[in-house]
């Protein structure tokens, strides 16, 4: 049996539940390694849980926050990393609007217990088709709760600064895939169109039906798919019966 490590770091506020519906959806030739980026208070000490828990070699995977900090990683240890997977994020930062709500955000919280996540929140974070969906919402409200006010204040105050990165995407010699989605409310799918142009071995995957920011949760298959097909032409994987990972149902140049 082929074992292929994915070193997967979540975003702000998840831990492993994130990948709970993509780990099925990519199947059993894949090993999900968590990266408990929870634990860590500071910036400094969320890269050193990264480097301290990834493979010397890494396939690895970032979503959100995880992702912006992967590719840091990347850009400070190249040889370190044989593939990247990055999820909603872009290599420019937050949109102004996104670091003024999580100014205001913070403030409260100053002021205030914290409840758990909003429903404006969650309006912001998923697809209008997935907001009655409870499977879904409840697990980014019990992450949420579990996590709590330490490390919402903690993620949210030391990332809100991230310097814009794209004049550096092209020292990324190895393959990386873009996953994003046309109607993420935080994310600018142009942006990612941007960093694919920048980078040497890049494949992007924008998802137009259905689908907001928590792309792991509310398009598990889709995103399984695009990252077999990446992680085949990274290191020339075949599934458990020999056959190749077929391509996606998109795309692969939007």
């Amino acid at each position: 049996m082929i074992n292929i490590r994915l070193d997967c770091i979540p975003g702000t506020l998840c831990d492993a539940r994130l990948w709970s519906r993509l780990a099925p959806a990519l199947g059993d030739a894949f090993e999900l390694q968590h990266i408990p980026l929870h634990q860590a208070r500071t910036r400094p000490q969320m890269q050193q849980m990264i480097a301290s828990h990834s493979a010397p070699q890494a396939h690895l995977v970032g979503f959100s926050l995880g992702a912006y900090l992967a590719l840091e990683h990347a850009l400070a240890h190249p040889q370190r990393v044989k593939s990247l997977t990055l999820i909603a994020n872009s290599a420019k930062g937050l949109l102004p609007a996104e670091v003024e709500a999580r100014q205001r955000i913070v403030a409260m919280l100053d002021r205030n217990a914290y409840a758990g996540i909003t429903r404006q929140r969650l309006r912001e974070l998923l697809h209008p088709s997935h907001l009655q969906d409870g499977a879904i919402t409840g697990l980014i409200q019990q992450m949420g709760l579990d996590l709590g006010k330490e490390v919402l204040l903690a993620q949210f105050l030391t990332t809100i600064d991230r310097p814009d990165l794209m004049a550096r995407l092209p020292e990324l010699d190895f393959p990386v895939l873009i996953v994003g989605a046309e109607d993420d409310k935080l994310v600018d799918p142009d942006d990612l169109r941007a960093m694919a142009a920048r980078l040497p071995q890049a494949t992007l995957h924008i998802l137009k039906d259905d689908t907001g920011h928590m792309i792991p949760l509310e398009a598990p298959g889709a995103l399984a798919q695009a990252m077999r097909a990446h992680l085949e032409a990274a290191g020339n994987f075949n599934d458990n019966d020999g056959h190749r990972a077929s391509p996606p149902p998109f795309s692969q140049n939007q």
